[in-house]
């Protein structure tokens, strides 16, 4: 974890330079991509067996909010592919040679992940229901037709872990596709508030040539921590790029009114002093489940959902305060604070989303009552 330590700044930096540019044009953020494969952060959760570092959920949110806080559209794309290493190594669904395959050609160069489950109708699986997008075995192998959404980083996979239907069985499961398979059209109808780097276009499959994996023996629980306690690593990271603009910003304004910057005004001082308390008790706890999850602690892992509503609302009211405390400033598109803002209110959609987190804790609480 040493080189990576020493590797995060300067790939933060080469995000943080190019984020608003690619905010601005919508548009893939591949030098960034780049840098983060180049820093061997792309494949740092890549299992022992498979030649790889074989990080854990501690080193991917301690990378995840370095990234976030440079430009969290990379941040994102990379969480991805982080996850799929992370999952292939505590329980393998990927056939061996064609893993193997992906992990070897990552040397060499990017090789992003993803999984696509989000459909027009279906929405989210994870909320029920079966994908309209389906997968057929025929003489020449399985071929997956259908249209997935919201396909985080779609122009750049190699591997897409595309959730279908069966034939025209009531089964779901996931399906291996390769990002240049024939049959694949990628859709621009990214046009976000927020996120806008991440290039999370449609995908349209026709007759797509795809392999079956496996089902997952890892625990739901597990798989869901990843997920919460990475996401919330990655929007802490926004908030603290907030966070250091905002004390940039109030030790250099020097109204004339005043003679002096705003940072000598105690209630400016107590504001971010407020800030810095939710932030640093949110990534502590966020930090602290994500090893004793990678430590084998059930309960961590179950805290996880709870720990992303609490990280996540921090990190909102974080750069709302910011925005407060420096007014038009921080909605001037020519400063970084109106962008953290768009960026940070994207944390509400990922799964599970807020009310599934307190749904469940509220039915939890009354269990046997």
């Amino acid at each position: 974890m040493s080189d990576w330590n020493q590797n995060l700044p300067g790939v933060a930096k080469i995000l943080a330079d190019n984020a608003a540019r690619h905010d601005r044009e919508g548009s893939f953020p591949a030098e960034g991509i780049q840098a983060i494969h180049d820093a061997g952060l792309l494949t740092a959760t890549v299992h022992e067996r498979y030649g790889g570092p074989g990080g854990g959920l501690a080193d991917t949110v301690t990378i995840l909010r370095a990234l976030g806080q440079g430009d969290p559209s990379a941040a994102l794309i990379t969480a991805m592919t982080l996850f799929a290493h992370a999952l292939q190594g505590l329980a393998p669904t990927w056939p061996d040679d064609i893993y193997a395959g992906a992990v070897r050609e990552a040397v060499g160069r990017p090789v992003l992940i993803n999984e696509l489950q989000v459909e027009p109708e279906l929405g989210t699986p994870l909320r029920g229901g079966l994908p309209a997008t389906v997968a057929r075995e025929t003489g020449d192998g399985w071929k997956l037709t259908g249209h997935k959404i919201f396909s985080t980083g779609a122009e750049g996979l190699s591997w897409m872990v595309v959730w279908a239907r069966v034939g025209d069985s009531e089964q779901a499961r996931g399906f291996l596709v390769r990002g240049d398979a024939p049959g694949i059209t990628i859709e621009r109808t990214w046009d976000h508030l927020g996120l806008r780097a991440t290039r999370s276009d449609d995908v349209l499959f026709d007759r797509v040539p795809a392999i079956p994996t496996e089902t997952a023996p890892v625990g739901r629980t597990l798989f869901v921590a990843w997920n919460c306690l990475g996401l919330s690593a990655l929007y802490l990271g926004v908030a603290n790029a907030a966070r250091d603009w905002l004390v940039s910003f109030l030790a250099e304004r020097t109204p004339t009114s005043l003679g002096a910057p705003l940072a000598s005004l105690p209630r400016f001082q107590a504001a971010v002093g407020e800030i810095d308390a939710s932030l640093g008790t949110s990534w502590d706890l966020v930090s602290s489940l994500a090893s004793r999850a990678d430590a084998g602690e059930e309960a961590a892992a179950a805290l996880a959902p709870a720990a992303k509503l609490i990280a996540t609302r921090a990190a909102i009211g974080a750069v709302e305060r910011a925005l407060a405390l420096v007014g038009n400033n921080g909605l001037t598109r020519r400063n970084p604070l109106e962008r953290h803002y768009r960026n940070v209110l994207c944390s509400r959609v990922h799964t599970p989303q807020d009310d599934s987190i307190v749904g469940a804790a509220g039915r939890a609480a009354f269990d046997g009552k």
